[in-house]
């Protein structure tokens, strides 16, 4: 196996895991469970996994059939604002909580099989910029794992944070010129420096060691943070610098139109 071949094996194995995790979450929860809000305004959980379902359908499109990918990129830019929600209130108004997970389970053993059979190398569409094997299933891992956060906000239950984090703090520093870019703003010319304590101590670094601009932080804090799922204020997250310090305002690690984000704890 290259080397290639064995990170994009990784990064599928760490997104089944999270998959695996979430499943196991909603499987168990009653039909008050599915139906419960979740922090996203007008998202119940099953709105949630909806939206997984339906992000994976389209991914696998992407990978497999471009022009029809090309198509529904057509349509999101028809409504940029309202697409995400028009899409999963239609699934969840169609399918049952068991079917959408019979649905959402199958779809994402499809997404799985065709990224593992991509060739290294290999370039896909997406609403962003292109996608690689690894970067398609990180971008996976990382919205699994932000809406499994408002799952479990939702459900009340506490999630132990894991290793898999690394990949949402990646793709969360890799997607900070598209955030500016998104705001029509032009992004800094000069890398950060990102510093993260991990959940064992270990400290997980990007960018150059001797960059003016910084930011420091837990790991788990700049992971809701790029996934806009929880406010700035409510995290404990230090910037070094004006440029780094406006990012914190606006970092975002999925593509698409800016979100509004999570207001601050006092004000929800």
């Amino acid at each position: 196996m290259s080397d290639a071949s064995a990170v994009n094996a990784a990064v599928l194995d760490d997104l089944r895991q999270e998959s695996e995790e979430l499943d196991l979450l909603v499987a168990g929860a009653s039909a008050e469970g599915w139906s419960a809000p979740t922090p996203a305004v007008g998202w119940s959980v099953a709105h949630q996994i909806a939206h997984l379902n339906w992000t994976d359908e389209v991914a696998l499109t992407a990978v497999t059939d471009p022009g029809a990918f090309a198509a529904e990129v057509e349509k999101a830019l028809a409504r940029p604002e309202t697409f995400v929600d028009e899409a999963a209130g239609e699934i969840v108004a169609l399918l049952p909580a068991e079917d959408l997970l019979v649905q959402w389970r199958e779809g994402r053993t499809r997404l799985d099989e065709a990224l593992r059979a991509a060739p290294p190398g290999t370039k896909f569409p997406w609403y962003g910029p292109p996608m690689s094997v690894a970067s398609m299933a990180t971008a996976r891992l990382m919205e699994t794992w932000a809406h499994g956060q408002d799952v479990a906000d939702a459900l009340g239950v506490h999630r132990q944070p894991t290793a898999r984090l690394r990949h949402v703090a990646r793709i969360g520093v890799r997607a900070r010129d598209y955030a500016y870019a998104v705001r029509g703003q032009q992004p800094p010319g000069e890398p950060f420096r990102v510093e993260l304590k991990g959940l064992e101590g270990e400290t997980v670094v990007h960018g150059p060691q001797d960059a003016a601009q910084r930011i420091s932080g837990p790991l788990l804090d700049f992971c809701l943070l790029v996934t806009q799922r929880a406010h700035r204020d409510d995290l404990a997250l230090t910037a070094v610098g004006p440029d780094a310090d406006r990012w914190l305002d606006i970092a975002q690690a999925f593509a698409g139109p800016a979100g509004a984000g999570r207001p601050p704890k006092g004000e929800r």
